[in-house]
């Protein structure tokens, strides 16, 4: 098993390469194995509450898995409290991994929140369901469903 250490390492080492403008990035698989090694670790889904409960959501610790909407449903529109949520959640120590459906949204959601003292936010590539096979359908390609980890259905 990786260390958690090499795995924070690698994060942000694509971080540099990629100019991310927020800590590092994760795959999925490193993501789990970040929650599991520290109990501290929280996994911010930042998908709408409708996506959660149409489409499903991981299963980790309760204590580590909360729900900071970036986008409202229905309408769409943008959060206007996504920074007070966070902080409700967590202080700007606390390791933070963004989860959205296919890493777009998570990706915004770190870079705000890095914006505002929150030193280690980290996008989880690929997102929850990940990209669209060739039939416009999702958790065939690549995320958190496709690599097999604990998630539940709708």
């Amino acid at each position: 098993m990786t260390k958690p250490a090499d795995i924070l390492a690698t994060a942000h080492a694509r971080a540099q390469s990629n100019q991310l403008p927020y800590a590092g990035a994760v795959t999925p698989q490193e993501a789990y194995a970040l929650l599991q090694s520290d109990p501290k670790v929280k996994l911010v889904d930042v998908r709408t509450h409708a996506e959660r409960d149409w489409v499903g959501r991981v299963n980790v610790a309760q204590e580590q898995h909360v729900a900071v909407q970036w986008n409202l449903y229905p309408g769409g529109a943008p959060n206007p409290n996504f920074l007070q949520e966070l902080a409700q959640i967590a202080d700007q120590d606390t390791v933070l991994l963004f989860l959205c459906r296919g890493a777009v949204r998570s990706r915004h959601a770190a870079k705000l929140a890095t914006e505002h003292g929150y030193a280690h936010c980290f996008d989880i590539l690929e997102g929850f369901e990940g990209e669209k096979d060739a039939d416009g359908h999702r958790k065939t390609v690549n995320g958190w469903c496709k690599a097999g980890l604990p998630w539940i259905g709708a």
